[in-house]
């Protein structure tokens, strides 16, 4: 009985003071495609609405992050990791350096406002991944009408990075695999 005693007065200081806010976290995922021919200026360029990704899995975080939160939403997002991966399914390629050289970077182009955020960069991807991207995304520096659009996942994942020299005349057909790690704070 001492024991247990001990036990719940070494936990007590523990519980309740301090520490992080109620924070829930969750990893989103969303396919994006290129193709060489459509490679413009020396650039790859490919977008998609987070909302259309199969299973909506931003909703999804969003609305379980509402529900661990008490209701409310999140008073920010933190982007913890985000990598790439190039999809099995490419055909004409076998490694990232063979679609892009230099800087590759994820953006999110927020709808109604066109403003963009830049999520993450990497500088010269190799291997199929999954590559380490850097982390840029700060939600706190979103005015409060994107901060919004944000949540309600009216934005779009921009991927977009240098050919690599050989990449336009290859006829390759690239799936890529952008993997967010996010934590909404109460």
């Amino acid at each position: 009985m001492n024991r247990f005693l001990l036990l719940v007065l070494c936990a007590l200081p523990l519980i309740g003071c301090g520490g992080d806010p109620v924070s829930y976290s969750a990893p989103v995922g969303i396919n994006l495609k290129a193709k060489s021919s459509d490679t413009a200026s020396g650039t790859v360029t490919s977008q998609k609405g987070i909302e259309t990704e199969s299973g909506n899995p931003f909703k999804v975080f969003v609305d379980t992050a509402r529900q661990n939160l008490a209701g409310t939403s999140p008073s920010r997002v933190e982007l913890t990791s985000l990598t790439l991966t190039l999809g099995a399914q490419s055909t004409g390629v076998a490694s990232l350096s063979e679609v892009f050289s230099g800087r590759v970077e994820v953006l999110f182009l927020v709808n109604e406002s066109n403003n963009t955020y830049a999520a993450g960069h990497v500088e010269g991807p190799s291997g199929s991944g999954p590559v380490a991207m850097v982390v840029d995304f700060d939600s706190e520096a979103l005015p409060a009408a994107d901060y919004t659009r944000f949540l309600d996942g009216k934005f779009n994942v921009v991927l977009r990075g240098s050919a690599a020299p050989t990449f336009m005349s290859k006829g390759a057909e690239v799936d890529f695999q952008t993997t967010f790690s996010f934590t909404a704070f109460e």
